[in-house]
This record gives C-alpha cells, sequence and structure tokens, in this order.
C-alpha cells in the first residue's frame, strides 16, 4: 500500500497490517456468485468523466491499480473489459503479498487474461519501468501515506498525456466518531504492539463501547463493523489515517497539477438538492461549484469518503450534448425499466446519497423513456419512437434535455463513447 523505502515506524506497522489483515476482507469463491461493483473504475465511468465518451472503444485501455489490495477496482476493471471484449490491460502494484494473492486468486476464478500483478510500493512505480497508463486508480491509498502529495504525483508521471485517474480519499464529518476511538485506541494499544494483540484490544472496546460514543451514531461504517477482522482494524487500527475535507483536497489535486472532471456522484455536491428553499437556492447558483461542494459537505455531515475522476489541468475532454441525436445514452448500471419503477408517482426519485436519502424532481414524462434506453439507440431514435406514441419532436427534446442534466448528474444515464 505505502512505500517501505523511507518508511517510518508508522509505515512499517501499516504494512503488517495489511499481512496480517488484507483489506476488505474477500473470499475468492464468492466470484463464482458475484460482481462488486462501485466507484471509481467503473468502465462506463472512465469511458464518460475521463475521456468524455469520445475515446473510442478499440482503443487499448492501459490500466494501472496503484495499491490494488484484495482487489475490488481491478477485479470489477478487468470484468468489465473482459465482457465487452475492450482491448487493453490491468496492472495492479500492490506491497503486499497477502493481499496480492487474494487478488489474484479473485482473477483465477473470473479467468481473466487481461490482469497482471507486481509486488511493489506505488512509491517506486516509476522505477518499475511499466510505460505509461491511460487511466490509474488510486483507490483508498493516499491517506495512508507519509507523503500523499509526492506519491500522487509519481502516479502523474505515469500517465498518458490525455489520461486521467480514479481518486478516493477519506472526508472529515462523515468519519465523526472514527477518529476519537481510534485516539483512544493507539493509547490503549500502541501502534508499536502486534496486529493480533491491537485487534483483540478493538474488539473488547467496541463491545463495551459507551452509549454516548460518536462513532455509535453514525450509520457509516456498516461495511467496516460487519466486515470481518479486517474491516474493523482497517477503520479503528490504521497507524495512518488522515481525512480530506474538499478545499484540501482540491489542494491536493491543484499541487499535482491536476483537476476534478467529476466529483462523484456530482449531484451530491449540489445544496440545492437538500435545500429546496428559494431564497437559499438563489444564494447558491452564485456560487462557484467549488463553494457550493463545501456548503454541501458541511451541512449533509455524512460524507465518509470523496471519490473524484481527474485529469491534467485544462485537459478536461467535454461529452457530447445529451440532446444531440446522435449520441447514445447507456445505462450506468441499473436497467431504464427498473430506474423507472423507482420514481415516484409525484414525479420524484428517492436517491441515497449514503445514509441521506433524497426526493430528486424529474419530468414524469420519464418513465415512459428510460426503457427505451438500451446502449444502441440514439437519442434521435428515442424521439422518433417516442413520437409515434403522440410525443412531439419539441416535447421530448425538453423532457429528455431536463432528465438527462439531472440523471447524469446522479450517475444514472451517461452517454456510450464511439467504437
Amino acid at each position: 500500500m505505502t512505500s517501505l523505502s523511507g518508511s517510518d515506524a508508522r509505515d512499517k506497522e501499516l504494512a503488517a497490517q495489511y499481512e496480517a489483515y488484507p483489506y476488505p476482507e474477500r473470499n475468492p469463491s464468492d466470484e463464482a456468485k458475484r460482481l462488486l461493483i462501485g466507484s471509481p473504475s467503473h468502465l462506463r465511468e472512465i469511458d464518460y468523466w475521463v475521456f468524455g465518451a469520445r475515446r473510442s472503444t478499440s482503443t487499448p485501455l492501459r490500466a494501472l491499480v496503484a495499491g490494488c489490495g484484495t482487489g475490488d477496482g481491478a477485479i470489477m476493471l478487468a470484468t468489465h473489459m473482459a465482457r465487452a471484449e475492450r482491448p487493453g490491460e490491468v496492472v495492479c502494484v500492490d506491497r503486499s503479498e497477502h493481499a496480492l494473492n487474494i487478488a489474484k486468486a479473485r482473477a483465477q476464478v473470473r479467468e481473466l487474461t487481461n490482469i497482471r500483478f507486481i509486488q511493489a510500493s506505488l512509491m517506486d512505480i516509476e522505477s518499475l519501468e511499466l510505460g505509461l497508463f491511460d487511466y490509474i486508480d488510486c483507490c483508498g491509498v493516499l491517506h495512508h501515506l507519509p507523503d500523499p502529495r509526492a506519491a500522487l504525483s509519481g502516479l502523474v508521471r505515469v500517465l498518458a498525456p490525455d489520461g486521467g485517474m480514479g481518486l478516493m480519499v477519506y472526508a472529515p464529518y462523515g468519519r465523526t466518531g472514527v477518529y476519537m476511538v481510534q485516539e483512544a485506541l493507539e493509547i490503549l494499544t500502541p501502534f508499536s504492539e502486534a496486529p493480533a494483540t491491537r485487534l483483540d484490544v478493538a474488539k473488547r472496546v467496541m463491545q463495551n463501547l459507551p452509549a454516548t460514543a460518536w462513532l455509535r451514531q453514525n450509520g457509516n461504517f456498516g461495511d467496516h463493523l460487519n466486515g470481518g477482522d479486517a474491516g474493523l482494524y482497517d477503520l479503528l487500527l490504521n497507524p495512518r489515517d488522515r481525512a480530506y475535507d474538499i478545499p484540501a483536497f482540491l489542494q491536493l489535486l491543484d499541487d499535482a497539477g491536476l483537476e476534478a472532471s467529476c466529483l462523484m456522484e456530482p449531484a451530491r455536491y449540489n445544496p440545492a438538492l437538500f435545500l429546496p428553499n428559494p431564497k437559499l437556492r438563489a444564494r447558491i447558483e452564485e456560487l462557484p461549484w467549488q463553494e457550493q461542494a463545501r456548503v454541501a459537505e458541511a451541512l449533509t455531515g455524512n460524507m465518509a469518503t470523496h471519490v473524484a475522476y481527474v485529469v491534467r489541468k485544462d485537459k478536461r475532454v467535454a461529452p457530447p450534448s445529451g440532446d444531440d441525436t446522435s449520441a447514445v445514452p447507456i445505462m450506468r448500471e441499473i436497467p431504464g425499466i427498473e430506474l423507472a419503477k423507482q420514481i415516484r408517482i409525484d414525479g420524484t426519485l428517492p436517491f441515497a446519497f449514503g445514509t441521506l436519502t433524497v426526493p430528486i424532481a424529474l419530468p414524469p414524462q420519464i418513465r415512459s423513456i428510460l426503457p427505451l434506453i438500451d446502449g444502441e439507440r440514439t437519442v434521435g431514435e428515442l424521439a422518433d419512437i417516442m413520437a409515434e406514441t403522440g410525443m412531439s419532436k419539441g416535447k421530448f427534446f425538453r423532457i429528455w434535455r431536463e432528465a438527462f442534466a439531472i440523471l447524469e448528474s446522479l450517475n444514472r444515464v451517461l452517454l456510450k463513447p464511439p467504437a
């Protein structure tokens, strides 16, 4: 996960942690039952948010997963590429032998031939001479490193000129309670003790955690608290764990010569969605998007992570207009017919931003359009089909323009890149 080069005591403990309790805890046999889906590194998201739905799917995609852990993002991306018959490869780098062995076993169950594994530190990535990558995943890693800025800058140096990254870092407000317990545990069981000893102490503390502890009120960590020994250890005993609020995260990107092409999901960072008061919305609309994101993070209080797709400064590729008649809309994951069923009779879509559910207003007629999205029909063809039902082209495009902007911001409907 982090570098052994120039490591300090905390870094050595971190290395010991991931050898003893690789995170997240995964059983390779489960690959025969399901594919774990998430962000970043979903192929359709990369196509859209990094390459603006303009990069041909016939162009090989070289992807680096920097700090792959037990392989969730790497397995998802390699599987998506294999299913879509997309050329390219996924190169996974991690310093933990135990974690890599789990990721390798998962890939073997899926019979993936487009993925390879290298045991090394991402801080030494340039010395590996792997060439340049079109896409780099660094998810849940930077916030554990001794020098996140240096690590990110090193990754930029192996990024192709027109490439992009998918990043995830911890965020402070949604982790309320975590750092309090971490502080107590570092006193009760210093990070210099053996991982098994520290885990035993943490379990005993959690069994006796006072009812007033802020962690008890935080509903963000079911996956950690129910994720076995590895989940509990990673949440409460990690020897180096920092969080970035939006200004700090954007500054980290800026220092590395990067900018966000998308904060995931974009709507999550729009405070107007949960501040329906007209006067407040008027104030919000006057703010730059960075300030809107700050307001959203501060008021919701439940953002435990920030996920972003990033590109070099001034290199963002704008996707085609959503109402371009030749554009091909595609559902990110949930089929259109299923998403349509979730829309209430009042035209709102209940959407969960973590532990916060917000009713998102949509044009009611979008219910009839969503089931038609199959990843093959163009926007123009959708308009033709709806015209046969009596919806004029003018009305279709008014509805589609409004609905696509909303569903794109929810990361539910994107555009397909050319073949």
